[in-house]
């Protein structure tokens, strides 16, 4: 039997190896048939030569990214081992920079590789569809973004907007003005803000106008300019009001288009606008596309599970 011993010198054992060797427990199921034994700062390997050489090439990719990043988790560990290239799961440093210092000493940055990407996308064009399941971070990265280039001043004011659909018809029958009808469909998208921005200068943003947070179809005969704009639950726009969204952009504007395909919400046999537009735009340059996956739920870990699940049974009916 054919044996390596690789030694962390640099490299905080505890930290990389995880809380009760957990880090350790996943390169296992990895490589089931290798002997993976940790003690102190090095890792001895045993078993067939050619799956020696693979694992040697993974934990130095691992060894590599924790260095960079100081963090190593499971979200992680799966993109590494599963990755034909390291371009899969490395991004550029800038990508990784804290986006916001939020309320209460809170870093805001991208959490996974796709949310990295998704940084560098929206500083390189002007409109950017951020597509994945729930959890994936693509609203909260978002916001985040959009809170950065105003506190930068690279635009006057942020509009966050997402189609009522689930609201209907039944709108009129809740009790209250328009405003606390709609901001039980606003809520994500004010929980994300009240990270960011503590809650009397929010307050008093969106007095002014400085931040707005409308339904969709407020936007209807507007020019939006000097403005960051998240669309978000896009999945759920008509063919009408994403073609009108996306043609209400104006001077120095950034957009974002955010949605799940997977969780549509819209009558049978009406076409997703999101779907349709991300056909339509995906050759056109200055449009930026990326799709997140549950590798990139930075949520409850079982919800990972939960999508996967989910994701078993609709691709067996």
């Amino acid at each position: 039997m054919n044996e390596i011993v690789i030694e962390l010198s640099e490299i905080n054992p505890r930290e990389f190896f995880g809380q009760q060797n957990e880090n350790i427990e996943l390169l296992k199921k990895y490589f089931p048939k290798l002997k993976i034994v940790a003690r102190g700062n090095k890792i001895k390997v045993f078993g067939d030569e050619e799956m020696l050489e693979e694992f040697d090439e993974r934990i130095t990719m691992l060894m590599e990214h924790f260095g960079k990043y100081n963090k190593l988790d499971e979200n992680v560990i799966e993109r590494v081992l599963t990755s034909e290239k390291s371009s899969d799961y490395q991004t550029s440093d800038e990508s990784g920079e804290v986006l916001v210092h939020g309320v209460g000493g809170r870093l805001v940055k991208a959490q996974t590789a796709n949310q990295r990407k998704l940084v560098e996308l929206m500083r390189k064009n002007d409109m950017v569809f951020a597509i994945g399941p729930a959890g994936t971070g693509k609203t909260y990265t978002g916001v985040a973004l959009a809170v950065k280039a105003l506190k930068e001043k690279q635009v006057r004011r942020i509009i966050l907007t997402r189609p009522a659909v689930e609201a209907g018809e039944n709108l009129g029958f809740l009790p209250g003005d328009l405003k606390e009808k709609l901001d039980p469909y606003m809520q994500p998208l004010y929980d994300a803000l009240r990270d960011m921005i503590p809650q009397e200068r929010l307050d008093s943003f969106i007095e002014k106008g400085v931040i707005q947070i409308a339904p969709l179809a407020f936007m209807r005969g507007r020019t939006l300019d000097n403005a960051f704009v998240i669309l978000d639950e896009a999945q759920n726009t008509t063919h009408a009001q994403m073609k009108m969204f996306l043609t209400r952009m104006g001077k120095s504007a950034k957009f974002m288009i955010t949605g799940d395909p997977g969780q549509i919400d819209l009558p049978r046999r009406v076409i997703s606008g999101l779907k349709e537009a991300l056909l339509i735009l995906k050759e056109v340059k200055g449009v930026g596309i990326i799709y997140l996956d549950d590798k990139d739920v930075i949520r409850h870990r079982l919800v990972k599970k939960i999508i996967s699940a989910y994701k078993e049974i609709e691709h067996t009916e």
